[in-house]
């Protein structure tokens, strides 16, 4: 399947890929701060990728330049709770790593467990808690990709992190770090699991991310993530969250998320060699 979508890519001009990043929620116009749009296919398109069913993921594969950085960018992820295995959801790693990229970067939206953390604030991960029912290393191990049993000592590369608070500073936002737990939606959580998420170490939770790191771990791809805080999940004072109210607070972050990945992105081959 790997070897079909490269394939097809290839005929379509996607070549050797330095930086890869998933568009999850906060990046929705990313792709537009690229110097060049060479390839933009939609993921139905491609032979056996999954379809972005979630209303505000785009669903397109982007490939172009970002100065001299040559990107694959993809506009919408994959969910465990879409009903896609987790294999799926990692291809946009997969088909990135065998493609040649030496950084991954991922974003998402998150519910705030930690209150410190308020509507609008950019957290990125340095750890997580994985409460997904599965991984996606279930199964044949493939050892072309990776070890069957991958070190998760330090899944988030610390030298990234060091660029993106060191961008973040010169561009007077404020990043905080912080620990994302990953669970399996599409339910919100009850106040009773909100304050268990809380004492179990969780600063944010979400229902996304986390089976991408595992995947870039395991194919030794140095990733980032930052999470878009976009609801405060106070068991005490918990109010029904809408959809489109969780849209509105991304797309608020939107533009400090955007210039901050992109400076990331033109600098990031300099810091990792």
């Amino acid at each position: 399947m790997l070897n079909e979508m490269l394939r097809y890519l290839g005929e379509r001009g996607v070549g050797e890929v330095d930086v890869a990043v998933i568009c999850g929620t906060g990046l929705g116009g990313f792709v537009q701060q690229m110097d060049t749009s060479d390839v933009v296919l939609s993921y139905n398109q491609i032979p056996y990728f999954p379809v972005a069913t979630v209303e505000f993921h785009f669903g397109r594969l982007v490939y172009g330049r970002m100065g001299a950085v040559r990107v694959l960018a993809f506009e919408g992820r994959f969910h465990y709770y879409e009903g896609y295995a987790m294999e799926q959801v990692v291809l946009p790693v997969r088909l990135a790593k065998s493609l040649g990229a030496k950084a991954m970067f991922l974003s998402n939206a998150a519910g705030a467990l930690n209150p410190d953390l308020k509507k609008g604030d950019l957290m990125r991960v340095d750890d997580h808690i994985n409460l997904q029912p599965e991984s996606p290393l279930r199964g044949p191990n493939n050892e072309k990709w990776g070890d069957r049993f991958p070190d998760m000592s330090a899944p988030y590369d610390v030298r990234i992190a060091a660029l993106l608070h060191e961008i973040a500073a010169e561009q007077g936002v404020t990043l905080s770090d912080g620990v994302y737990v990953s669970v399996a939606g599409p339910q919100l959580e009850t106040r009773a699991e909100y304050r268990y998420l809380r004492r179990i170490g969780g600063d944010a939770v979400g229902m996304s991310t986390v089976p991408e790191v595992i995947a870039c771990a395991h194919m030794g791809l140095p990733c980032a993530v930052v999470s878009v805080i976009t609801d405060e999940c106070d068991p005490d004072n918990l109010q029904p969250v809408e959809v489109e109210d969780i849209v509105a607070v991304a797309q608020g972050a939107e533009p400090q998320l955007t210039a901050l990945f992109k400076s990331a992105v033109l600098k990031v081959l300099s810091v990792i060699g």
